[in-house]
């Protein structure tokens, strides 16, 4: 069984991710059965400071069907686990910096589960199209050099 569960791509094109936090996850029985089956969603999911305690929102887990009588919901909160200084240091740069925390990736370490989160910065549609471009043009001198290299055989 691989490590990762399921990555969020579209959180590195929309946000530049200055720092990455890992956190464990808050789950029933029938989610981590789900998360086992590879039904899960990151699309959309962020996390947020409340109370003092960080909870993971809009991540969708599937029913799993065969639960017997007791089932999750789709996109229940669920409570993130983090120290209490790394929680306060996420809160305020929420606050002081506008920043937002969107969730990366989720994988399995030592058969629990984990989150990794970013702190994040949303990204304009120049950024977006100047991301492109440059990994477009990488791209193109990978390609070209490959073909030297050939050539030169």
């Amino acid at each position: 069984m691989s490590s990762e569960i399921t990555t969020n791509r579209k959180a590195f094109r929309d946000f530049h991710i200055l720092e990455k936090f890992e956190a464990g996850v808050e789950l029933k029985g029938t989610e981590v059965k789900s998360l086992r089956a590879g039904l899960v969603s990151l699309q959309g999911s962020f996390a947020r400071v409340q109370n003092g305690q960080i909870w993971l929102h809009d991540c969708t887990i599937q029913p799993y069907e065969r639960a017997s009588h007791e089932q999750h919901e789709l996109k229940r909160p669920r409570r993130l686990l983090m120290h209490r200084l790394e929680i306060d240091r996420l809160a305020v740069s929420v606050e002081r910096e506008g920043l937002t925390i969107p969730v990366l990736r989720l994988y399995w370490k030592k058969g629990r589960v984990k989150a990794e989160i970013g702190l994040g910065k949303g990204k304009l549609d120049t950024d977006k199209r100047m991301d492109l471009k440059k990994r477009v043009e990488t791209r193109e001198a990978e390609r070209a050099v490959s073909a030297f290299n050939k050539r030169g055989r």
